[in-house]
């Protein structure tokens, strides 16, 4: 039994336009957040959202596999950055207490120290690349847009 493809939906010039928008302006956005947090506290930004993660969740600690998903990262993305951060004694590691498979990742005091220096700055920098360009309607307008998107990732 043989299926006909389905005809593929193209994007018109104004999607088009729109998309490589987002493309181009997402990622000049976290290139800039990146920048600021690595020039002034040598912290990536995928660092500092292991950080924010783990200082949010009881006892500062998490299952590396809840971790993975709660940053959309791959597992193995996110076992090279627990590493790095590691050896800087930024968070350490552990087996799960209730079964031996599985591994919780904590953050240190020292990571928590740094975060706490670090996170002024980042707010800061969150302000002049976001906030500070659009108005207060624009960001409810795109925090929708952006819950919208979410959703259908979910779904």
């Amino acid at each position: 039994m043989t299926t006909t493809p389905s005809p593929v939906r193209w994007l018109s010039e104004e999607d088009q336009q729109v998309w490589r928008q987002y493309l181009r302006v997402s990622m000049e956005v976290n290139e800039a957040l990146d920048r600021d947090l690595v020039q002034t506290h040598g912290l990536s930004l995928n660092e500092y959202e292991v950080m924010v993660v783990l200082s949010e969740q009881p006892e500062r600690r998490i299952r590396m596999s809840a971790l993975a998903e709660e940053i959309v990262n791959s597992r193995s993305r996110l076992t090279h950055t627990i590493r790095r951060m590691e050896r800087r004694g930024l968070v350490s590691r552990e087996a799960c207490a209730d079964d031996g498979r599985g591994v919780n990742c904590i953050l240190t005091d020292e990571g928590y120290a740094v975060l706490e220096r670090a996170a002024p700055d980042h707010v800061d920098s969150v302000r002049r690349n976001i906030f500070d360009n659009i108005t207060a309607a624009e960001a409810r307008s795109l925090g929708a847009i952006l819950g919208k998107l979410g959703e259908s990732r979910h779904a």
